[in-house]
């Protein structure tokens, strides 16, 4: 970052920055602080009896590199950054504990070629499964999942381009972030995708998961960690075969009768083995994903042909799973009100610690702000907790 363009973001000219860097020119609070930001820090570590140049973000850089030439990306990490940061803090100050040493870890050598890392993710997603004792079951809320392994969760909109990053730092943890503008079982898809990144490659401080490196190897077994974690090869052969699906149109078998083998043969009743749009969209449902990814995964499967899952595809493009949705009663989750989950979470610690004495109303004003909250409505929000101004709950 060069002179000019840290100046602009202090707000100050460059001479001026020149001569704080200089040690000519003191610093207000304020600027200290909007350095912090810029450079991805806590305020803290300027005035700390030791400082560690090394930091997560800084890492995150130097492993993609074409992110510093994205300044809307850029900006949506130190927004990440210092969300983690606060989260971090409030849990720490209401005396909630993470203990890392349930987050379990997989060193994988770094897959080759597209096989190679398709296996990995599929293999991985079998082995967590087996360690949470899953079975073939559809998972609970992934952010729950998360959250119970140790890992800090978080939704900020981010660009389209990003469907979510992780990010392992000293101070804040493993702190996972979700794409808030992108549908919820998109979401869900997304923290699978980085819950393989938790898993498998804690070595890199950070990820950011991008369609523009969709192509990347570890990028390419995040995707087959997720499709395989969400809806495990067993469970969706198990659901189909309850469908009266699945089977191969023609059965063999061979019966031995201590003299030798019998061949029998069968065939299924032409068409009657189709997977059609609607048992689709219940296999979506059942596993909690979109019904693009349930005809991904049963093509990739062997479950259809080709022409079938183009055929599927494009009625499901056209609305029709949606209506189908619909008229069996099976509606997909409010998109809007599960964006704001992680709001209501960090405004319910905010408020905590708050009522503890532990921040300022200050500090209460500036954490609401970041989550989009209105300062406006911040003495309704604290009348409606049971807290009274003075800081003191009602009785």
């Amino acid at each position: 970052m060069t002179q000019d363009e840290a100046a602009k973001q202090l707000g100050v000219s460059r001479p001026t920055f020149v001569q704080i860097e200089a040690g000519n020119r003191s610093v207000s609070s304020l600027e200290l602080d909007a350095l912090a930001y810029l450079f991805g820090r806590d305020i803290r570590e300027f005035v700390a009896d030791s400082f560690h140049e090394e930091d997560s973000l800084a890492a995150l850089f130097r492993a993609q590199p074409s992110v510093v030439g994205e300044p809307e990306v850029l900006d949506k990490l130190r927004e990440c950054m210092a969300l983690g940061r606060e989260l971090t803090n409030l849990e720490q100050l209401v005396g909630i504990d993470r203990d890392l040493s349930t987050v379990a870890w997989y060193p994988l050598p770094t897959p080759k070629a597209r096989l190679e890392a398709v296996h990995q993710g599929q293999h991985l997603a079998e082995d967590e499964r087996r360690r949470l004792g899953l079975g073939h079951a559809p998972l609970p809320d992934m952010s729950e999942l998360l959250e119970l392994q140790g890992v800090r969760t978080s939704l900020v909109d981010l660009p389209n381009d990003v469907s979510g990053l992780t990010l392992s730092d000293r101070k804040v943890g493993l702190f996972v972030v979700a794409n808030r503008t992108h549908h919820y079982l998109r979401r869900r898809f997304s923290f699978a995708h980085e819950y393989a990144h938790v898993v498998a490659d804690r070595n890199h401080s950070g990820l950011i998961s991008q369609t523009s490196a969709r192509d990347n190897l570890i990028e390419v077994r995040a995707n087959a960690f997720a499709a395989n974690f969400l809806m495990p090869e067993k469970g969706v052969h198990q659901f189909v075969a309850g469908l009266g699906k699945g089977k191969p149109s023609r059965l063999f078998a061979e019966v031995f009768d201590e003299v030798g083998y019998l061949n029998v043969e069968g065939r299924c009743e032409p068409g009657t083995q189709t997977i059609q749009l609607y048992d689709v969209v219940q296999l979506a449902h059942h596993f909690g994903v979109s019904r693009v990814s349930a005809l991904f995964r049963l093509r990739n499967l062997r479950l259809l042909t080709k022409a079938e899952f183009d055929h599927l595809k494009g009625l499901d493009e056209q609305g029709k799973g949606k209506q189908l949705a619909t008229l069996l009663g099976l509606p997909e989750p409010d998109h809007v009100e599960m964006r704001s989950e992680f709001n209501h979470r960090f405004l319910g610690l905010a408020l905590e610690a708050y009522r503890r004495d532990e921040i300022s109303r200050g500090k209460l004003r500036e954490l609401v702000a970041m989550v989009g909250f209105v300062a406006n409505d911040l003495d309704r929000l604290l009348d409606d907790a049971g807290i009274n101004v003075d800081n003191s709950p009602t009785p």
